[in-house]
């Protein structure tokens, strides 16, 4: 008899994954593809979306025809900040735009100035204004760059929802894509900013991510999901277990912290300070903040590794020594010596004074006073000022690095600290979501993989 599962297309920047979770939302198969990069009708590199388009769909004929699985229904996560064209046969229009690519500033800059000023524009949309990676922007720029290409869009959807189409021909919005620093929601009244009507923006209107779709494709009849907004999907197996009140810190090259429990809005300090509003699964706000954590810290232990001539990995040995810390501490009185105290968002001493250490671990401990302070400003930014938060729990690759997780342990006495590792967050926050759809009356739960840190 074969295996009933939901198929789940984890499509993100460099790897594309495909994860088979059965009912009781165990991975049952798993496979990654990397494929070559092309240039879009401009010459600047994008995803090759042909090849792409193909992998799905030669993917899933294959698992239809396999004796092994029945497949129930598919989902896609994908990276967010892109948008697909599409005409009034279903054609896509145009290859899907890189959101690095440069973009001519008078354009924004002429919706800033009709809707408030940018300050105020930004604020409402929890946007930082940050060009084609406000995806909203990308249309506004298509509709001046590409007049004749414009003007053939019946549906502009966004990258997740695209390949929901491919299957279902549905053109769908969804709240998770659209509330990722789109320039495109009002959060003040949670519903498209007046500019998008305004400019003839020929977006769906939202419906909840828990809606499906039948569809047939290869023979067989199953279900397509709307697809999600990757960061919001990595976010779903908290919301659907019981993790009580929480702020989670996705940690790596980024920093990500995000509060699903602080519904206040953004201010225009706050977004100066880089934080911004995702949505839910639930169609909340999620307040989030960023810090580039894990690139100053690799930057910072490659000068210090070489002033002390000792291998960069050495800093995984160093366990956390309660009388160093406090040593330090006392020694340079909150003076910063890595970091630079007037760059509140963290950045890096061009040359710090290395000769005031003894030796690599206590420069090394200093420099995780220095980050973990960082982190917790990060994470205070968006605590909201009548925090109900309990729990924080901390992902990623800093959660295995015992001197930063007591830092931060000892910087928030109230909350209990834990450790938590999932793997395939993303694909298992889509997976759940689909379940439920499928399953209404099921309890989907899973483990978080939570461990509480001591201080």
């Amino acid at each position: 008899m074969k295996e009933q599962v939901v198929a789940i297309f984890d499509i993100g920047k460099t790897n594309k994954k495909l994860h088979l979770y059965n009912t009781e939302l165990d991975i049952v198969y798993e496979s990654e593809e990397k494929f070559p990069v092309t240039e879009d009708d401009d010459g600047f590199e994008c995803d090759d979306i042909e090849l792409i388009e193909s992998w799905v769909k030669r993917t899933l004929t294959d698992l239809i025809r396999s004796e092994k699985y029945d497949i129930l229904a598919v989902n896609f996560a994908t990276y967010g900040a892109s948008l697909v064209y599409i005409d009034s046969h279903g054609h896509r229009l145009t290859p899907v735009y890189n959101y690095l690519k440069p973009i001519d500033e008078s354009i924004p800059d002429e919706l800033y100035k009709k809707y408030g000023g940018r300050e105020e524009f930004c604020r409402r949309t929890a946007s930082p204004a940050l060009g084609m990676l406000n995806s909203g922007i990308q249309a506004l720029w298509l509709k001046r760059s590409k007049p004749e290409i414009f003007s053939k869009v019946s549906h502009i959807l966004h990258f997740p929802q695209y390949f929901s189409f491919l299957f279902t021909k549905k053109a769908l919005s969804e709240h998770t894509s659209i509330g990722c620093h789109t320039a495109l929601w009002d959060f003040d009244n949670m519903k498209y900013h007046r500019w998008v009507s305004d400019e003839g923006l020929k977006l769906p209107e939202p419906v909840p991510v828990f809606q499906m779709n039948e569809t047939i494709f290869a023979g067989k009849r199953f279900f397509i999901g709307t697809g999600l907004h990757d960061s919001s999907a990595s976010l779903a197996p908290y919301l659907t277990t019981e993790a009580g009140k929480f702020i989670l810190v996705s940690t790596g090259t980024w920093c990500i912290s995000m509060n699903p429990f602080n519904n206040e809005p953004l201010t225009a300090e706050e977004l100066q300070e880089d934080c911004l509003c995702y949505m839910s699964i639930n169609r909340e706000q999620v307040k989030s903040s960023r810090l580039f954590l894990g690139h100053m810290h690799d930057e910072a232990v490659e000068k210090i590794s070489q002033y002390f001539k000792i291998n960069e990995n050495s800093f995984r040995l160093i366990k956390p020594d309660v009388k160093l810390l406090n040593r330090m501490m006392g020694k340079f009185s909150g003076e910063k010596i890595f970091t630079i105290p007037e760059a509140k968002l963290g950045a890096l001493r061009e040359e710090p004074e290395m000769f005031l250490f003894d030796n690599f671990i206590e420069a090394y401990h200093q420099l995780m006073i220095e980050l973990a302070d960082l982190t917790v400003d990060a994470i205070n930014r968006i605590a909201g000022e009548n925090d109900l938060t309990e729990n924080l729990y901390i992902t990623g690759g800093f959660s295995k690095n015992p001197l930063f997780l007591k830092l931060i342990a000892s910087s928030f006495p109230e909350k209990k600290i834990y450790t938590s590792e999932i793997s395939n967050s993303t694909s298992l926050g889509t997976a759940m979501v689909t379940l439920r759809a499928l399953f209404p009356a099921k309890v989907i739960r899973t483990d978080l993989g939570l461990t509480e840190v001591k201080i």
